[in-house]
């Protein structure tokens, strides 16, 4: 098997705490163990907590930076210097860190956002998570292991050569194979796709990194040579980007004589579930994982919101699978998501298709403008783990920095760290034009 050779094959990946015993590094034990909160923090008023955590910040001032997730709870949004979404706030944290000097950046997110933020901000810089089981359900659905099993599997079945052990990038006369990630994705995927060729993408500009990998990722293609996706780790957001670009995906084959061009990888199964001759044909292939919030979206809720009111505007997240997609009026990240509709006309309605703690706070922001905005479900569709970052939780980290103690301390590996930032890179040379500072992990301002 061909595993980078400066990679731990576990994940790369190494986390500190001054209240635990060292993490599981195993990419399957991606959910970290946290320990219950000392009882006081329960004893606690809501209104007594927030002022607490005001003073907290008021003392440690500049040292400190906290980010907050547009899926976050009120109660902990209140409290964050920066909102937005997973790849902005880390960006926002490192041009911060390099104009104020900030010491500790607590992000309230989940934790490959956290990886994140380590990854892009000085290594002094200490990246703090509230709550070590603060998750993402789809990172969790790929894995070290089973990334390098399926590559793998596609060079033995497709025949593919390495160029060297440090590029290991997937070439033969017939395909050139490259890997997409998602940011929603641990550190060690983002290693992995960057050390295999492949870059980094949101769902912002995965239109983007498509083209530039259907190109031939930077490499001149050999005549004949075809270009063939993994995309990792989010088989919609793949789908719905492919399905941009024309490839008949197996929704749209469905209900259509064409065959797919898409098909997905499923890493619980002997050789992905896909026969060669599927692999073979299949220009993307899709992993098999998805967001346990946007898979509550289904097509029904699209027909019962305009059946209630014919003139809603629906606006879905790309993560909502393709038959979601293809019915709403608008499709878009969460930051699109807000900007169309902060910029829609007084009487304007909408359905929106994301995780409800987005949803409810636009619709309250306005509410005034006589802009009426609900969940495209009735249903609550809540992002579980994200919710798991509480009150109590950020008030802990902070009692522990005022204390002198930096508790769930985020630390990504130097190694894995080296392969995140050239996929990072890849983006953002496509998106913005230039690459971070490796060595230092500079700003990324402009991006």
């Amino acid at each position: 098997m061909h595993v980078p050779r400066n990679i731990d094959r576990r994940n790369g990946l190494s986390f500190s705490s001054g209240h635990r015993q060292t993490a599981p590094r195993t990419g399957e034990d991606s959910m970290l163990w946290q320990p219950a909160l000392p009882p006081e923090y329960d004893r606690i008023s809501d209104s007594e907590i927030a002022q607490r955590i005001t003073e907290r910040r008021s003392a440690l001032g500049k040292r400190l930076i906290i980010l907050g997730h547009h899926y976050q709870q009120d109660d902990v949004i209140q409290h964050a210097d920066f909102t937005g979404d997973s790849f902005k706030l880390s960006q926002l944290a490192a041009e911060k860190v390099q104009e104020n000097g900030a010491e500790f950046v607590v992000f309230c997110g989940v934790h490959f956002m956290a990886e994140s933020a380590d990854i892009l901000t000085p290594p002094e810089v200490k990246v703090i998570l509230p709550d070590l089981s603060a998750g993402c359900s789809m990172a969790d659905m790929a894995n070290y292991e089973q990334t390098c099993r399926a590559w793998d599997t596609l060079q033995d079945s497709l025949q593919f050569e390495f160029e060297s052990e440090d590029d290991q990038v997937g070439s033969s006369p017939d395909w050139h194979l490259i890997p997409i990630t998602y940011m929603n994705s641990s550190a060690a995927i983002k290693a992995f796709v960057g050390q295999h060729g492949g870059a980094v993408c949101t769902s912002s500009n995965a239109d983007s990194v498509f083209k530039w990998a259907l190109a031939g990722g930077g490499r001149k293609l050999r005549k004949g040579q075809r270009v063939k996706i993994l995309f990792l780790p989010d088989q919609h957001l793949g789908r719905n980007t492919a399905h941009n670009f024309g490839f008949v995906t197996e929704v749209d084959a469905k209900h259509s004589r064409k065959s797919a061009q898409t098909a997905v990888w499923d890493p619980m199964a002997d050789e992905g579930g896909l026969t060669i001759k599927q692999m073979e044909e299949a220009d993307v292939l899709l992993w098999k994982g998805h967001c346990s919030v946007h898979m509550l979206f289904r097509p029904e809720h699209v027909e019962q919101s305009r059946s209630e009111d014919p003139d809603v505007n629906v606006i879905v997240h790309p993560e909502c699978m393709q038959e979601v997609v293809d019915l709403a009026d608008y499709s878009g990240s969460t930051e699109k998501i807000l900007n169309t509709i902060r910029k829609s006309k007084p009487g304007t309605s909408w359905a929106v298709g994301t995780e409800v703690h987005l949803v409810n706070r636009v619709a309250n922001e306005l509410a005034d403008r006589d802009i009426s905005v609900k969940t495209l479900s009735g249903c609550q569709c809540l992002c579980t783990t994200m919710y798991r970052i509480s009150p109590q939780r950020l008030l802990w980290v902070l009692d522990g920095l005022a204390e002198g103690q930096a508790r769930n301390v985020i630390s990504v590996h130097d190694d894995a760290r080296k392969w995140a930032l050239v996929s990072l890179n890849r983006m953002l040379e496509l998106t913005a034009g230039g690459p971070a500072d490796t060595p230092t992990k500079q700003s990324l301002a402009g991006v």
